[in-house]
């Protein structure tokens, strides 16, 4: 039985597979008694204990920004020797990421509320992270906001530290002004590069935004860097502070997809007939940026 997530609060029979526009999520609805844990419900007056949370020792994978769980539930079911924790600073996303880990039995996923800019510092202990995944952290269009967008020298210093040696950053986005101020600020803290093409794991997107940037045909900015290890965590401090802040024209083009990725769907037609402010030329969507 397949089913799209309008019906995500029904209660489902074993053997479901629920979709979002058109695409499987992954894994399925297991009998109840096959249920696993999936909720960090309260986070620790200091530094996590991972080892404790998932009762074993594994590299952990953080997923900041994990939306609905997607894209933690693929990394869990394709890397059953890792674990992950995958975090977002909005409740109603993780009560259903936290269902659908639990009704799939994936005992090596946990999801917790919470904004990252706190979390990393004060909870996640140096060292101790094997990668970091952010899909389409929020631009945020007005510039009075700019002070709320994730990817700071700040946050990038801090996903440093939090990652073993040389350990993995990976980010995605769609909006061009974010993937060029990425790539002005990463590398001082990584060896990073874009990724060419999709994800081979998920061809038809790692994420619910990525699904529909696929389907409207628009680009998909994809990046991972390794961890540089050769600053010191005084250099890396001193890089941090030089480094300007996110301050660019997000371009409100996107806006419209941002409503399309909080509303539920109803399959592929959901998409269909939705325009961005500048329309479509060529069969694609184009944008401009003030920056290029």
């Amino acid at each position: 039985m397949t089913t799209n997530e309008p019906q995500r609060d029904k209660p489902l029979p074993p053997g479901s597979v629920e979709n979002e526009f058109g695409v499987p999520i992954p894994g399925q609805i297991l009998p109840p008694e096959q249920w696993t844990v999936s909720a960090l419900r309260q986070w620790p007056e200091g530094f996590v204990d991972f080892e404790q949370i998932f009762g074993r020792k594994a590299p952990v994978v953080l997923d900041i920004g994990c939306g609905n769980g997607r894209s933690t539930l693929l990394s869990g079911f394709g890397n059953p020797e890792w674990d992950h924790l995958g975090m977002d600073n909005l409740p109603v996303v993780i009560r259903y990421a936290r269902k659908r880990a639990r009704q799939r039995g994936l005992g090596n996923v946990r999801f917790a509320v919470g904004d990252a800019r706190v979390v990393l510092p004060r909870h996640i202990p140096p060292a101790s992270v094997s990668q970091v995944h952010i899909y389409h952290p929020q631009p945020y269009y007005d510039p009075r906001k700019a002070n709320l967008r994730l990817i700071t020298p700040q946050f990038l210093l801090d996903v440093h530290r939090v990652l073993i040696p040389g350990g993995l950053l990976v980010i995605q986005t769609d909006n061009p002004a974010y993937w060029k101020y990425i790539l002005a600020v990463a590398p001082a803290f990584f060896d990073f590069h874009a990724h060419k093409g999709n994800w081979p794991d998920a061809p038809q997107g790692r994420s619910r935004r990525e699904i529909i940037d696929h389907v409207k045909h628009l680009p998909v900015f994809r990046g991972m860097g390794y961890a540089r290890t050769d600053i010191d965590p005084a250099q890396a401090r001193d890089a941090a502070a030089a480094l300007p802040p996110p301050v660019f024209n997000a371009d409100r083009a996107l806006m419209e997809l941002d409503k399309l990725e909080a509303q539920g769907n109803e399959g592929p037609k959901a998409l269909s007939g939705t325009k961005g402010r500048r329309g479509r030329k060529g069969g694609r969507w184009h944008y401009h940026d003030k920056h290029e």
